[in-house]
């Protein structure tokens, strides 16, 4: 797996075109494409590198969601011999997955305990699955899976810890981290703690000490250094609203974290 702003051009070509006479066929993924937009040349010379034959081997391009189609990897694209846009699952195919994941393990299930899964997890892809297996060995000896399984495995709420709200934060999910963020509060946790959890995900994600090492890495894989810079600015005008008595402090980490998750 490569990032195009960590490997560049030169080394995805590389990895894809340079053929071991070992592994003859080489699976090669690159992440946040859109990357490129900063270089039409840079563009030009993947489009270029992708028409040379690599041999049985495969080069998968990864573009992030965007509310229209990106112009500037229009040679890219048509360099690709396929396109597949990949949208979420919908509640039914989750829960065609589900049922397929109990089947492999051999678990019997109440009626409608996947959907209260489901409902648990809001729909949310990542977590329905990392609370399916959670799910499955906690049933595992008893070869069923219920209703108050489901119950008790999801307190307190799936995805109201702190981690999970950043998580939503870094890959721009401003619904989600809404949601999370609302939780956490009611949970008690510290307005100023989420504050500083915001502003270090960002700082790491700009070079400096990150707590949250992997999400701030994310974070920087999906926005420009400039992005970046103007949501920490964000953070760091609400932080003064707040504690200058001109906003409420929930109002203040709304606003930042719309900012951030948004940027």
């Amino acid at each position: 797996m490569l990032w195009v702003r960590e490997n560049g051009v030169d080394e995805i070509m590389a990895a894809y075109h340079n053929v071991s006479m070992f592994a003859p066929r080489e699976l090669t993924i690159v992440f946040d494409v859109e990357d490129l937009l900063r270089s039409e040349k840079r563009v030009a010379v993947l489009a270029e590198g992708m028409s040379r034959p690599a041999g049985e081997s495969c080069l998968v391009l990864v573009e992030s969601a965007a509310d229209k189609e990106r112009a500037k990897l229009a040679p890219a694209r048509a360099a690709a011999a396929a396109r597949w846009d990949a949208e979420p699952p919908d509640s039914r195919t989750l829960l065609a997955w589900g049922q397929r994941r109990l089947e492999r393990e051999k678990l019997a299930d109440e009626l409608g305990a996947l959907e209260a899964l489901l409902t648990a997890c809001e729909g949310d892809t990542t977590t329905f699955f990392n609370e399916l297996g959670k799910l499955c060995a906690w049933c595992a000896a008893a070869g069923k899976v219920t209703r108050a399984d489901v119950a008790e495995l999801s307190r307190p709420i799936v995805g109201a810890e702190l981690d999970e709200y950043l998580a939503s934060v870094a890959r721009g999910d401003v619904a989600m981290a809404a949601k999370r963020l609302g939780r956490i509060l009611a949970e008690g946790e510290s307005e100023g703690g989420i504050m500083f959890a915001l502003a270090n995900l960002v700082g790491g994600a700009l070079g400096g000490w990150a707590r949250w090492r992997d999400m701030s890495q994310a974070l920087g894989r999906r926005k420009d250094p400039r992005a970046l810079a103007r949501a920490l600015d964000a953070i760091y005008r609400a932080e003064s609203a707040w504690k200058g008595g001109r906003t409420d402090v929930r109002l203040a980490l709304e606003m930042a974290t719309r900012e951030v998750a948004g940027a």
